[in-house]
């Protein structure tokens, strides 16, 4: 399993809680098509963290790098409800920031390999 993670900030006119139903419309689409496995939406709480930290975090779970850029592809798609529903989102979204991570140590031993 892979982790697409992204730190969010929202723009300050912009509802949190309309943010968060059309993400929610936008990540079950990604769902339905396969594109993701699953996600999770986090927000900041009695706002402790430090600098570096945004006010939502996004956790999007994909099995490996082709379904992730299976979800950019279907993204890329014009004419379908998912680029109306990413629009929505997006246009909320004052500053994001991304990363990728997956399980570590590596179950497949990859690190040991580059060892040797």
């Amino acid at each position: 399993m892979n982790l697409y993670h992204c730190m969010i900030d929202l723009k300050p006119n912009a509802n949190p809680l309309a943010f968060a139903h059309a993400l929610e419309q936008w990540m079950v689409d990604l769902a339905q098509a396969g594109c993701v496995e699953s996600w999770r939406l986090f927000r900041r709480k009695l706002n402790l963290a430090g600098p570096g930290c945004a006010d939502f975090l996004l956790e999007i779970e994909v099995t490996e790098l082709a379904q992730l850029d299976a979800a950019f592809h279907y993204l890329g798609l014009a004419g379908h409800d998912s680029e109306k529903r990413y629009d929505q989102m997006h246009q909320m979204i004052d500053r994001a920031e991304f990363g990728l991570y997956r399980p570590f140590p590596d179950p497949a031993g990859t690190e040991r390999l580059a060892l040797v």
